[in-house]
């Protein structure tokens, strides 16, 4: 993470690495791809607390096809992935548009940033928290935020606020708010907070779904803690991008998947502030950045966001859906290896320390599925590695009904599962 954490946790590194080729789907998160070799991070914190009253910080690292670190003040935290999904209706304004009903704008991206900017800026915020106890009796952090509807509701990274006593919230217009946590999310680095406060000014959202490589992207934060507002330009680099997220003594580490990357310099201190496009709409949370490499920033999809956001406005906890099986992404390698009746999609396998492919009494049991089924498609979308199982589940909300396209045994049939909740530790 970058900003700051608490002294008794150790400052995640980012470093990357291949996980094992069989995983469980938390929620539907698949294996990360060939990784290159593994580099140690620089920390992603300064090494003085910054001038004003935003406190010292520690940080998160990331993993990824290169080393990485959490870019924001933190208190600690632990990060995975994400997607999208249903209406955010606000209480006092319009409702947050979905991906079918976001306008496709063209705009001269002369001018394009300047626009998209002043239509953002107004609700990007400062975080700080601050964490009591720890081995040097506490640390303060500082990270960015997002107002995403009028009411004081508020998105950021889950390393920025989690373990914090106290969390407070600098507003665009200089007005300072305390802050509660409303709820952590269990799959992502993703956190919700709150202020009391109306009539706020709330950032147009956008949809990840769409996106392109090579479109402007625009990234909004408070480097440092103390350059407020600032803003750094680049293009979309990449899509669908997994890194790992470990600590700085490499004890602990957990993946993020379907990650925006990006060139526009993310900074210790962006962690929770938005990337935008050139229409003025959040499309990212920005997240991590790669500290022994130049120009590669790493945000969490706004459709990954969206469900969370939905629950919280509808006053329900934060909770993620869950399939429950370990698995293994199908390349052409394995296909060919296994005599598979497709080079795509996933098959279902028991992980490797012996656990069954199927969690007793998970979802996936109760619809039938076996060890040995191969995924192949979810709601008729084709499973593939640009598109994981995990990604095509998590639009959806515990509760809904999903229909799986498997192959087992020379046929295909169609089976549906009753999505449950992601479990804490599944």
């Amino acid at each position: 993470m970058t900003e700051s954490d608490p002294p008794s946790n150790p400052d995640p590194q980012p470093a990357e690495s291949r996980s094992d080729p069989v995983e469980v789907q938390h929620f539907g998160p698949p294996p990360t791809q060939p990784t290159s070799s593994t580099w140690r991070a620089t920390p992603a914190w300064p090494s003085q607390p910054p001038a004003s009253s935003r406190g010292e910080s520690h940080g998160l690292g990331f993993v990824p096809v290169l080393t990485i670190a959490l870019v924001t003040a933190i208190v600690s935290g632990s990060l995975s992935a994400a997607a999208v999904a249903n209406l955010l209706q606000r209480p006092s304004a319009s409702s947050l548009p979905t991906g079918s009903n976001v306008s496709d704008v063209h705009i001269d991206e002369s001018s394009a940033v300047i626009t998209a900017v002043n239509k953002v800026m107004p609700a990007v915020v400062t975080i700080t928290s601050r964490s009591s106890g720890g081995v040097l009796g506490g640390a303060n952090g500082v990270g960015s935020g997002l107002i995403f509807d009028s009411g004081g509701w508020i998105l950021t990274n889950k390393h920025v606020v989690q373990g914090a006593d106290q969390i407070e919230v600098t507003l665009n217009d200089t007005r300072v708010f305390p802050a509660t946590i409303y709820g952590i999310d269990t799959l992502t680095d993703l956190a919700i907070i709150k202020v009391d406060a109306t009539n706020l000014p709330a950032a147009p959202i956008g949809s990840s779904d769409k996106l392109e490589v090579g479109q402007l992207a625009i990234a909004i934060g408070n480097p440092l803690g103390t350059f407020e507002n600032t803003v750094t330009t680049g293009v979309v680099s990449g899509l669908g991008r997994q890194i790992q997220a470990g600590d700085t003594a490499q004890t602990s580490s957990e993946q993020l998947n379907n990650l925006i990357q990006t060139d526009a310099a993310i900074n210790p201190g962006n962690s929770g502030g938005p990337l935008v496009n050139s229409a003025g709409q959040v499309i990212g949370i920005n997240t991590a950045v790669n500290q022994e490499a130049q120009g590669i920033g790493f945000a969490i999809p706004i459709d990954v966001a969206r469900p969370i956001m939905s629950l919280a406005l509808a006053g329900k906890p934060i909770a993620r859906p869950w399939i429950g099986v370990y698995y293994q992404v199908v390349t052409a390698q394995l296909a060919s290896e296994q005599h598979l009746a497709a080079d795509y999609g996933v098959l279902i396998e028991p992980a490797s320390n012996g656990a069954a492919g199927i969690f007793p009494d998970s979802p996936a049991a109760k619809a039938g599925l076996k060890e040995g089924d191969q995924i192949v498609a979810v709601d008729g979308e084709k499973v593939d590695e640009t598109h994981d199982l995990g990604t095509l589940v998590l639009p959806h909300l515990p509760g809904d009904q999903i229909v799986l396209h498997v192959l087992r045994g020379g046929s295909s049939l169609d089976l549906k599962v009753t999505l449950g909740t992601l479990p804490k530790n599944p």
